[in-house]
Formats: structure tokens, sequence, C-alpha cells
């Protein structure tokens, strides 16, 4: 239960941030690539940057991880 009500608040956060953006009409890949680009680097800065703990964490290979992140510039991952 407690996870489901976790994952409603999620959904109703992006659903207002998503409106937000729709109005201002961010274009949605400009919107993917930075969520994506915070994403890494939030969960780089949880894990100290440590680029395996960081790929389990987020369900992606350790490659995938370095090569989204060179394509996103995230610098303290490269």
């Amino acid at each position: 239960m407690e996870k489901k009500s976790s994952s409603l608040t999620i959904h109703q956060k992006l659903e207002t941030l998503i409106k937000e953006m729709v109005e201002r009409e961010i274009q949605y890949k400009d919107a993917m690539d930075e969520f994506e680009k915070i994403f890494i680097e939030t969960a780089s800065r949880q894990f100290s940057g440590n680029k395996s703990k960081v790929a389990k964490a987020i369900g992606i290979h350790r490659n995938t991880l370095h090569s989204r992140a060179k394509a996103l510039k995230i610098k303290k991952m490269i």
C-alpha cells in the first residue's frame, strides 16, 4: 500500500509539472533530455559517482549509463 500511495504522489507531481511545461510549449525531446540528465545526476550524487551502483539502482547497464552521461554532457559521470 505504501508504495502505491507514494507512486500516486509522484504521478501527481509529474502531472502538475508536465501541464506547466506544455503551457510553456517546452518540446518533448528537451523535457525528456532534461529529466534524464537530472535523474542520472541525482542518482550519481546519491551513490558518490559510483557508476556500477548508479546503473544498478536505475536499472540500466553501466555502459549505457556512461554513453547517456556522455550524450547529456554530465561531466561528473564521464
